[in-house]
């Protein structure tokens, strides 16, 4: 694996009910290419994935609270899916505010599947063409984005994708994206 990423730090943002594949792979995208990766949630200890928002599917070690992290310290952002994850996430100001600030500064941010929810709610999909799980398309349109069909959709430092089975095309994205912050 190339050494692309050798002096970036990446931060996951993910909770309970988080996709397993959708936080897994990327993450070992990044690490793979050199990256240091830090899991950020909502609170302190291990989260509980989910294989298709219905089985458990293994437990992770949280890195940090998110609302103990800058946006200053990290050179991406990766918010995985899951439905009950992003959920939670949303509902969280710290979470919140740490997307809308990622966003807002420019850096590269790649969320997948039930991951655009948190644009939603951060109020930065306005205007940017976005993908995601059909059922969010709605919640998109009506926050002002353009939404597309597409297995990846980079608009800026967003860097947008449907479900599981686009996480291939969406690693390479992230990876290329973060490798040129």
């Amino acid at each position: 694996m190339s050494e692309s990423l050798r002096t970036k730090r990446i931060a996951i943002l993910a909770t309970n009910g988080v996709e397993r594949r959708e936080l897994e792979e990327p993450r070992a995208a990044v690490s793979d290419a050199g990256a240091e990766v830090e899991l950020l949630s909502l609170e302190l200890g291990s989260i509980v994935a989910r294989d298709h928002d219905l089985e458990p599917a293994g437990e992770f070690s949280v890195d940090r609270e998110v609302g103990a992290a800058t946006v200053d310290e990290f050179d991406g952002l990766i918010i995985p899916g899951g439905t009950v994850n992003a959920d939670k996430l949303r509902l969280d100001g710290a979470a919140v505010s740490f997307v809308r600030d990622f966003v807002q500064s420019g850096k590269p941010v790649g969320v997948i599947c039930h991951g655009p929810w948190t644009l939603v709610e951060a109020g930065v999909a306005s205007g940017r063409t976005l993908t995601s799980y059909p059922s969010l398309r709605t919640d998109l349109r009506n926050a002002g984005a353009t939404v597309v069909d597409e297995e990846v959709v980079v608009d800026g430092n967003l860097i947008t994708s449907r479900n599981p089975d686009d996480l291939p095309a969406f690693c390479a994205a992230v990876v290329d994206a973060f490798a040129r912050e």
